[in-house]
């Protein structure tokens, strides 16, 4: 296996190194997927872009985001991101019930989010290929056409990270430790 480096602040190119010491700022250290990142500086730029508009100028609560990343995260089979959105939400106070549903894959009680997690995990299945009834069901959860769009938005911020993490087998931080998580999702041959 060919090992990634995980950059500090100090050892990180002059085009990276700014974007670090922002993930420090924003978290209180340099999350292990940001120091891979590093390596190239359009994929953490485009990495961090993706994710502050994703939070910033979607229609959606911080709960419906962490539904659309932790359901690609789990279809993904990424174990780095399902321990650090598992802890994501918990900050967030995210009810327990719908974490474990997301974690296991399993359907939310919330019928709404539910809808959003249903959908979440057709537009990851079908390669961004939902069938009418897919859309149409999202939208009489009570969700916008916005969101359809919205939701691919999280897809590829997701697909940043959990591509990432498969290919540099980044280490699992410190502070995710207690939310490790093993799925199911196996690469494809």
């Amino acid at each position: 296996m060919i090992e990634f480096t995980v950059h500090a602040v100090e050892n990180a190119s002059d085009d990276s190194k700014p974007l670090l010491q922002k993930s420090k700022k924003a978290y209180g250290f340099v999350p292990n997927l940001h120091a891979v990142m590093a390596e190239s500086p359009a994929l953490l730029e485009a990495y961090r872009t993706v994710a502050e508009i994703f939070d910033n100028k979607t229609n959606l609560s911080p709960t419906e985001r962490q539904v659309i990343a932790m359901t690609n995260n789990r279809l993904n089979g990424c174990t780095y991101c399902m321990a650090a959105h598992t802890s994501i939400m918990q900050g967030l106070r995210v009810d327990e019930d719908v974490i474990t549903s997301l974690r296991e894959g399993t359907p939310i009680a919330d019928p709404k989010l539910e809808a959003l997690r249903v959908f979440a995990e057709k537009v990851n299945l079908s390669r961004g290929w939902p069938d009418d009834s897919d859309v149409e069901a999202l939208l009489a959860a009570g969700y916008t056409k916005q969101t359809v769009f919205d939701v691919i938005v999280g897809t590829a911020y997701k697909v940043l990270s959990n591509y990432t993490n498969h290919i540099a087998n980044t280490p699992l931080d410190e502070a995710f430790a207690k939310n490790e998580w093993s799925g199911d999702a196996q690469p494809v041959d």
